[in-house]
C-alpha cells in the first residue's frame, strides 16, 4: 500500500539521519583525540606560561601579562577572547631578594620576601636574631617585646626534623618513628600554648613585632617534604618578611638558642605599585543553534609566587586552553557557546568566579554545564555528581565516548554531595549550576608543589595533562551536542547523625572587589 511505502520511506530517512548523526559523532571525537595527541601545543604554552610571562600574584604586572597573553593566544587561534575587569586590588612587584649571614660565619642563605612584603633599601638591612621565647603569661611576653628593637624575630615554630614523615616510615625503626613523631606533637602543643599565655594569636603576631620595633621577620612554612616550603603573603606593613627553608631556619634558630650571636644581612626589594584592576580572562567558540547556552570550562589563573604556579594552576590552565583549541579547529561551529573563564584571584577567596557569577546572571542561568580543573598535575582519577539528583544519566552519557585509557582511570560517584569549596566550580555550584570538578591524581602535591617555592615547569607530567585535554575536550563537546538541557535538580540533603543538622547547599557569596572588602 501506498502508505506502508511512505511509512517505510519515513524509517529509512530516520534511521540515515541517525547514522549519519553517530558517524559524525564519532569522526569528531576521534579528530579531538588526533588533534590533542599528535599536535599537542602544551609544552608550548607552558614555556611561554610558566617561564616567560612567570609566576600571576594578584596585583602584579605579571598578572596582567599572563592576560594580554592569553587574550594574543586565543586571537591566534581564531577565538574571541577579552578582558573582564571586576575589582581592583594592591598593586606589587617583586624584586630581588639576597639574604646572608655574616656572623659567626659567612652563609648566603635560601628564602625569599612572601608576597607583598615592604621593600629594604638597595643597601639592605642587618642585624642580630631573636626568636619568640616560652613565657608563663602576657607580662612576661610584653617584657621580652621591649628587647627586639633593632633585630630579626624568627616568627615560626622549630621543626624537629626536616625529613618527610614517609622518609622516617622506610628507614627508621618503629620505635625512633614513633618517638619523633611524639615528640613533634609535644612541641606543637607547646607552641600553640605559648600563644595563648603570651594572649595573642597567629594572625596577630607580625603586627606585634613589627610594633615592637623588629627589623624585619623570618619565617619558614614547611609542607612536609624535602625543601619545600609554601610561599603566601606578609603581615606586615613596613618591615621585610621573609621565608627561610627549613635547613637554614633551624641552623639560626639553633645558634640564638645556643647563644651563638648570628647576625644576617638582608637585601630584598620591591615595589608598591598602588591600586591596580583585578581581571577575569574569558573567551568563547560561539554557538550556532544554542548560541544563548554555555558550556563553561573552568581554571584559575593566578598564583602565589614563591615559583611560577605550574601545578597552581597552570596546569589546569593550560588544558583549558588546549581543549578550546583543540574544540575550534575540529568542533568550530558548537551546538551551545562554550566559554572558557580564567579566573582572577581564586588564592583570596574565589573572587573573580564569584564576581563573573555575580555580573553575568544570564550566562550562569542558561549554562548546561561547567567543568573546572585545580589540583595538579595528575590524570583526573575521580568526578562527582556534586549532589546534582540526574547527574548520573547525563555525565556518564557525556563520559561514554572518552577513550578508555583515559576514563578507566576515573572513579565516579552519584549523587554523590556538593563540593565544600578550595576551588571555582564552587561559585557556580552556589548559583545551581552543574558544576563539576576534574579532580586528579597527587603527584605528592601538597607535600611539594602546592604554592610552594618547587612548583616550576620540571613537575608537569604533561602525558597526565594530555589525558586531562582529551577528556575535557570530549565532555565539552557532549554537553554541547546533547539535545537536552542537563537537570538542576538538587538531591535531598541529608541530617548529620552526629550533630542532628540537616546539610545545606554551598551558598553564593560576594567577591572581594577592592581592598576594604578584604
Amino acid at each position: 500500500a501506498p502508505s506502508d511505502l511512505k511509512m517505510k520511506k519515513s524509517f529509512l530517512i530516520l534511521f540515515l539521519l541517525a547514522s549519519f548523526s553517530i558517524k559524525a559523532q564519532d569522526d569528531t571525537i576521534k579528530n579531538i583525540i588526533t588533534e590533542a595527541t599528535e599536535n599537542s601545543h602544551l609544552e608550548i604554552l607552558a614555556h611561554e606560561l610558566l617561564d616567560i610571562v612567570g609566576p600571576r600574584l594578584t596585583g602584579t604586572p605579571q598578572m596582567r601579562n599572563a592576560h594580554d597573553w592569553a587574550v594574543q593566544r586565543y586571537a591566534d587561534w581564531g577565538i574571541n577572547a577579552k578582558i573582564h575587569e571586576w575589582g581592583e586590588w594592591n598593586g606589587w612587584e617583586r624584586g630581588i631578594t639576597h639574604i646572608d649571614m655574616i656572623s659567626p660565619r659567612v652563609r648566603t642563605l635560601s628564602g625569599i620576601q612572601l608576597g607583598y612584603s615592604p621593600s629594604t633599601s638597595l643597601k639592605g638591612i642587618t642585624g642580630e636574631l631573636d626568636v619568640i621565647p616560652e613565657v608563663k603569661n602576657k607580662d612576661e611576653f610584653n617584657a621580652w617585646l621591649k628587647t627586639i628593637k633593632g633585630k630579626f624575630i624568627l616568627s615560626s615554630m622549630y621543626q624537629i626534623t626536616g625529613r618527610p614523615d614517609y622518609n622516617w616510615e622506610e628507614y627508621a625503626t618503629p620505635e625512633s618513628f614513633k618517638k619523633m613523631k611524639e615528640t613533634r606533637s609535644e612541641a606543637t602543643r607547646k607552641w600553640n600554648s605559648n600563644f595563648r599565655k603570651m594572649g595573642i594569636n597567629r594572625r596577630q603576631i607580625s603586627k606585634t613585632l613589627e610594633d615592637a620595633g623588629a627589623i624585619g621577620l623570618l619565617s619558614s612554612n614547611w609542607a612536609g617534604g624535602f625543601g619545600s616550603n609554601r610561599i603566601f603573603s606578609t603581615g606586615t606593613r613596613t618591615i621585610p618578611h621573609l621565608d627561610l627553608e627549613l635547613e637554614d631556619y633551624s641552623m639560626l634558630y639553633r645558634m640564638v638558642e645556643s647563644g651563638a650571636g648570628p647576625e644576617i644581612r638582608v637585601v630584598s626589594t620591591s615595589k608598591d605599585l598602588g591600586i591596580v584592576p583585578t581581571f577575569n580572562t574569558l573567551a568563547e567558540i560561539k554557538g550556532v543553534e544554542k548560541p544563548d547556552e554555555y558550556v563553561i570550562l573552568s581554571a584559575h589563573f593566578d598564583s602565589w609566587d614563591g615559583a611560577t604556579g605550574a601545578t597552581d594552576n597552570g596546569t589546569g590552565t593550560i588544558v583549558m586552553m588546549e581543549a578550546m583549541r583543540v574544540l575550534k579547529a575540529m568542533y568550530p561551529n558548537p551546538k551551545r557557546t562554550i566559554l572558557v573563564g580564567h579566573w582572577g584571584f581564586e588564592e583570596g577567596g574565589l573572587n573573580g568566579s564569584r564576581a563573573f557569577v555575580e555580573d553575568f546572571p544570564e550566562i550562569v542561568d542558561n549554562t548546561q554545564a561547567l567543568f573546572n580543573q585545580d589540583n595538579g598535575t595528575g590524570r583526573v582519577v575521580k568526578i562527582t555528581g556534586q549532589g546534582f539528583l540526574n547527574s548520573y544519566e547525563y555525565l556518564s552519557n557525556w563520559l561514554y565516548p572518552v577513550p578508555d585509557e583515559v576514563r578507566k582511570h576515573i572513579k565516579t560517584e552519584f549523587p554523590s554531595m556538593p563540593g565544600g569549596g578550595g576551588s571555582d566550580y564552587l561559585s557556580f555550584l552556589a548559583a545551581g549550576v552543574p558544576a563539576f570538578s576534574l579532580e586528579s591524581l597527587s603527584w605528592a602535591y601538597r607535600e611539594y608543589t602546592w604554592h610552594t617555592r618547587k612548583d616550576t615547569y620540571d613537575k608537569i607530567v604533561f602525558d597526565d595533562v594530555r589525558s586531562n585535554v582529551i577528556l575535557t575536550a570530549i565532555l565539552a563537546y557532549m554537553a554541547s551536542e546533547d539535545e537536552a538541557k542537563a537537570s538542576r535538580e538538587k538531591r535531598v540533603m541529608p541530617t548529620n547523625p552526629r550533630t542532628g543538622k540537616k546539610a545545606i547547599w554551598p551558598r553564593k557569596r560576594a567577591p572581594k572587589r577592592n581592598v576594604s572588602d578584604n
